[in-house]
Formats: structure tokens, sequence, C-alpha cells
């Protein structure tokens, strides 16, 4: 039996249902920024339960899991669901992520590893343009489509959780003219495909010698760059830039068998589309870590701000975004105390 605050009788009844067994210990599991309780539930087999009020994420997320089933990607099977949508327990993953077998940090990647990336990235493809074709987009519960309402809500995500916080002066006007040079060519975009919004390294299971993929419940249409973006330019994975340029080039030819690229195209817009997944990252990073007080989301801001300054100034062209690289460049005046606080 469940004890204590975490107390569920539903959890217990769909666990017994599923397994003929009772719930004989329970641990909680990190949920990173989420508000989700998670559990893993233990007795005569293991699962993982859910407790979340947000009624419509999980209901994205169980129905997201049944159509990614019917094209055989990995994904957690959902055992059952609570007649209020309010819980529910799907499969028990274990505890290994792309994350934890990087180690993260130190802009290297260990033998093997770049073949574990590129299995994520075709299967990315699936997801995206088999998977997405026919997924309800009704169902996404917070935007249904990465188009300018959603690119709009990002940008100032960025502006007020954390440039407000980090750095000592800005001009909005000029902040507020890249905004819109940024936009526009985010827009110019095709966006046809499913996209995952955080595909990223700590999302990515291992077991039994095989990835399996979680919380893409916030996903919705858009293009097929920003999940690319979204697993390269994961701030802590800090993976080597040439493993990440060939990594995008293998992306590139494995989306071509199923849909059709133009390849400098893609490449192109690549980078402002690994701008603005960083700018809602940084913004993540200062809304956990300053008004949530998760300090360790504090830790990813350094490789987040040395991403975004090697993309401005070496991978967009000149005359693009400067006041944005201006910024970023002028490191001295990014206020560091509230990293401490």
């Amino acid at each position: 039996m469940i004890k204590g605050s975490l107390w569920n009788t539903d959890l217990e009844d769909i666990f017994r249902g599923r397994f003929k067994s009772n719930i004989d210990d329970c641990s909680v599991l990190s949920s990173h920024g989420s508000d989700r309780i998670i559990l893993r539930l233990s007795g005569k087999k293991t699962a993982i339960g859910i407790i979340n009020k947000d009624v419509n994420e999980n209901k994205a997320f169980i129905e997201f899991s049944k159509h990614f089933k019917k094209f055989k990607l990995n994904v957690p099977e959902i055992y059952g669901v609570s007649d209020d949508l309010k819980c529910y327990v799907a499969e028990d993953l274990g505890d290994v992520t792309l994350f934890s077998k990087i180690g993260g940090g130190n802009g290297s990647l260990a033998p093997g590893l770049s073949g574990m990336y590129k299995k994520a990235l075709h299967e990315l493809t699936k997801f995206q343009i088999q998977a997405g074709a026919s997924l309800d987009y009704s169902l996404c519960p917070q935007f249904n489509e990465f188009g300018e309402e959603n690119i709009d809500y990002d940008l100032n995500y960025f502006r007020d959780r954390f440039l407000k916080h980090y750095y000592e002066e800005f001009s909005t006007g000029k902040l507020d003219a890249d905004f819109r040079e940024l936009k526009e060519k985010l827009l110019e975009t095709a966006r046809a495909y499913f996209l995952y919004r955080d595909f990223q390294s700590r999302n990515i299971m291992i077991k039994d010698k095989k990835l399996f993929f979680i919380d893409y419940q916030s996903g919705r249409r858009g293009a097929l760059q920003y999940d690319v973006a979204s697993l390269l330019y994961d701030a802590k994975a800090d993976l080597p830039q040439e493993v990440r340029d060939d990594l995008i080039k293998y992306y590139i030819s494995e989306a071509k068998k199923l849909t059709k690229i133009n390849e400098d195209e893609f490449v192109y817009y690549f980078w402002y589309f690994a701008i603005i997944r960083i700018l809602q990252a940084l913004g993540a990073y200062g809304y956990l870590g300053l008004t949530r007080g998760k300090k360790r989301f504090l830790d990813s801001i350094p490789y987040a701000l040395k991403n975004m300054k090697f993309i401005l100034n070496y991978k967009i062209e000149k005359g693009k975004l400067d006041y944005l690289k201006n910024i970023f460049d002028n490191e001295k005046s990014f206020n560091p105390t509230p990293l401490y606080k």
C-alpha cells in the first residue's frame, strides 16, 4: 500500500488490476522541472505511477503513447488510467538515461555514445515524420503549433525569466528588433511535423540495450530542426562541436529517407532554431533555479551561454541578430549574483 501523503487508491487499484499484486513499496523519483509526482511502485512487478492534476497534459501523454506504439516506437506502455485522468500507471523503463551515460560537462564523448545519438536521431525522424503525419494535434495541452504565438511566448519567457535577472542593462527596443528578426526566420520553415519539444538526453532511457523515449506530452506541430537542436545543444551534455556537426549530417541523411529535404536550407535555418531553443532553456533555468528554488538548473547556465555565443558568432550570418550577439559577447555584463543565492 502507498503510505503517507502520497497515498492514492487509484494507483493501487490500477497496479493490482494489472499485476494481481499489491504495492509493497514506492519511492519518489525526480520530476525535474515538472509539477508531477512520479513514483516507482513495487510489488510482484515494478511500474511507474504518475500523479498530475493537469488532466490535459496526462491525456496528451496517454494518447500520444498509444499513437506512437502503432508506429512501433519505443515509448512506455500505459497500464491503466484513473477515471478522473489525474493519475496513471506506466511501464518502468529503469533509471539509465542517455545523459547518465554521457557524464556531461567535459566537452567530450565516450566511445560508442555517438552511435547511441545516431540511434536517437534515427528514431526521432519516425516520431516527427511518420507518426507526426497522423497525430491528433488537438490534444496538445499548451500550443498545438510552434508558430508565431509560441515563439513570442518563448522569447518573452527568456527576457522575463532570465535576462531581467542576469543582465544589468539592455535596450528593449533593440532586443525586440532582434526578436522580430529571429521570429521571421523561424516562420519561414515548414511546420508539418511532430515537434517533440523536449527531445534531450534525460528523456531518452536505455533498457536492454535499446533506447526508449519519454516526456513528449508537450509536443506540438512544428519544424524538423527544433528537436535536433534540442538534443545536440542540451546544455550540460556539452557535446564536442565536431560531434554535433557530424550528427546534423547524419540526421539529414535519415530524414531524407522519409521526406524531401534541402540540406543547405535545413542547415541554414537549424542555427536559428538552436538559438530559440537555447533562449527558451535559459528562461527555464532562470525560472526553475531562481523562482522555484531548484538550484541544480543554475548549473546549466554557463554551458548554455557558451553555446549561444558560439552559434551567434560562427553560425549566423553577419548583420543578423547583432544586438543578441552583443549581449552574449559582453559576458562581464552578466550579473552572476543570482547564480549563488
